[in-house]
């Protein structure tokens, strides 16, 4: 017999730049229930399995590695082929111009390096249920 309550099934995508900070919070997230697609290790290739999907992810959570001089306009080409796809930035730069870039190029929420997978659920959380 259904109970009349359904869960939502809550799809992300990781693009982590090797880190292991974002490995382990990925691994927590997964163990929380969350369905992770696919994690690649830079833009490019989560770009390359986007493409690659039939379903795409509600949510992307990205490391984004401002060292890299490509990042920023592949960041741009991500959100311009993706718009439906709500973005997570995840960084060790806590400046508001970094901030205000990355939401005016369309991510949806900023989390520093340090914060713990709670963090992140809050956050999918807001953006998956349309509370920005």
């Amino acid at each position: 017999m259904e109970t009349g309550t359904t869960k939502q099934e809550i799809t992300l995508a990781f693009i982590n730049d090797k880190s292991p900070i974002l490995d382990l919070t990925c691994n927590d997230l997964i163990a929380s229930g969350l369905e992770v697609i696919f994690r690649s290790y830079n833009i490019e290739d989560g770009l390359s399995q986007l493409s690659a999907l039939k379903e795409l992810p509600a949510v992307c959570i990205i490391d984004i590695d401002f060292y890299n001089k490509n990042a920023l306009a592949q960041l741009q080409k991500l959100t311009t082929q993706y718009p439906s796809i709500k973005l997570i930035a995840h960084t060790d730069i806590d400046e508001e111009k970094i901030a205000n870039t990355l939401f005016d190029i369309g991510f949806s929420s900023y989390i520093l390096i340090g914060n713990d997978s709670e963090d992140f659920k809050r956050a999918i959380s807001r953006l998956t249920l349309g509370q920005h």
